[in-house]
């Protein structure tokens, strides 16, 4: 399916993209205001950074984490970790809410038992984006990965297997979720640069959530 065509259809509450991922459209709107207050928190805690690729290059998103575990990248490579690698400091535990909201996208998308321990938290500005790329430094591949939109638009790529393989463009607004796992698991994905915009609550940045069951 070419989600390019339903870029101003909200209608339907739910998009089959392909096999194992589904797009939920506004499904995090019910819980915005505990969201924002407790992303607030969070960061708050362990403000947001910008990382670097392990060959040097700086990642045009700033991150932070939450959770028993916290995604990295530095010199030493991708990794999981407990503590953040800058400060020692363990990451904020993850809020109720966000929990709350991962585990039923996903029962919503198909997948029953996911316990994610580990949030990142991108904050995109105008301009940044994410490069393909597969989620593999997890150790659990049959658990999905569920993504939450909020604040400025972004186009959201999907493609296969192989860094090659043609991609989905999927337009994502403030309170969207991706669910992928199953055969999708590991297909490579990406975010296309963030558009100059001005969202309401959020201003000019986009924030993405994005659950794992790292450990």
């Amino acid at each position: 399916m070419n989600l390019d065509l339903f870029a101003d259809n909200k209608t339907q509450t739910r998009e089959k993209i392909c096999e194992g991922a589904m797009l939920l459209h506004g499904f995090a709107l019910p819980q915005e205001s505990e969201l924002l207050r407790d992303i607030n928190t969070v960061i708050l805690i362990m403000p947001p950074r910008q990382m670097f690729t392990p060959s040097g290059l700086p990642m045009s998103v700033t991150t932070t984490s939450c959770g028993d575990a916290g995604w990295v990248s530095d010199a030493r490579g991708y990794r999981y970790s407990k503590r953040d690698a800058q400060s020692q400091q363990r990451w904020p535990a993850m809020p109720k809410s966000f929990f709350t909201l991962a585990t039923q996208a996903a029962r919503e998308a198909g997948f029953e038992n996911f316990l994610p321990d580990s949030c990142l938290i991108n904050r995109y500005t105008v301009g940044a984006k994410m490069s393909l790329h597969q989620d593999k430094d997890e150790k659990d591949f049959s658990q999905p990965i569920v993504s939450v939109s909020l604040g400025l638009p972004a186009t959201f790529l999907l493609g296969g297997l192989a860094r090659t393989d043609k991609t989905t463009k999927i337009p994502l607004t403030h309170g969207d979720v991706i669910v992928w796992g199953a055969r999708a698991r590991l297909f490579f994905h990406g975010v296309l640069p963030i558009k100059a915009g001005s969202h309401p609550i959020l201003g000019e940045q986009r924030i993405n959530l994005t659950f794992r069951k790292a450990l």
